[in-house]
């Protein structure tokens, strides 16, 4: 049965990696994965393509969208046989919330998988994450955990070395720059505990 799934996680827990694990899986038991990815995420090029590239070193190309792209008409149109497709999306928290409500249009004939981040440094829920959460008909957590070793929930950005809860909401390629924190070890530094 086709759904709209969201795996989400804080920075570091693997998300890309299962996405491209799942893609693999999907591939070798014959369907065509359509991968894609806000263009918004230009970290990674290669060959002058924008990639997925996870942490561990998995890659693969994929096709990117703009905040203003229709993904219902996107999605058809790179769709040749819809029976044999799965959908992967990279990155869903930079999805408007229309374009999280295209991806459920398309879930009701194909299956939709989602990963991305559920909150932004702030720790508010980043617009597409909130739709997801909102929408989606199954929502799964990756976790990862802080240097406490409690479960980490908080994507912590830190300049010259100190919190900030300041700032856009996108900052892209700036791993160095965040931290996955539980909310205790968060809300201690940002107290200046």
């Amino acid at each position: 049965m086709s759904k709209l799934y969201f795996k989400y996680g804080t920075m570091g827990s693997s998300k890309t990696a299962q996405a491209l694990m799942c893609k693999f899986n999907y591939e070798q038991k014959g369907f065509k994965v359509l991968l894609i990815k806000p263009i918004v995420d230009t970290r990674d090029v290669e060959n002058g393509e924008i990639i997925a590239r996870s942490r561990i070193g998995l890659t693969s190309p994929c096709y990117t969208f703009r905040s203003d792209d229709n993904l219902v008409d996107l999605i058809n149109q790179k769709l040749s046989d819809e029976s044999e497709y799965v959908v992967l999306v990279d990155e869903a928290q930079f999805c408007t919330k229309e374009q999280v409500d295209q991806l459920h249009i398309i879930s009701e004939r194909i299956p939709v998988i989602c990963y991305g981040l559920l909150t932004n440094f702030k720790t508010e829920l980043f617009a597409g994450s909130k739709r997801l959460v909102e929408i989606a008909e199954s929502l799964t957590e990756i976790k990862s955990v802080c240097d406490c070793g409690a479960k980490a929930m908080v994507n912590a950005r830190f300049i010259d070395g100190v919190l900030t809860t300041e700032g856009d909401e996108i900052m892209i390629g700036a791993d160095e720059s965040y931290k996955c924190l539980c909310y205790s070890c968060f809300d201690k530094l940002r107290k200046g505990n």
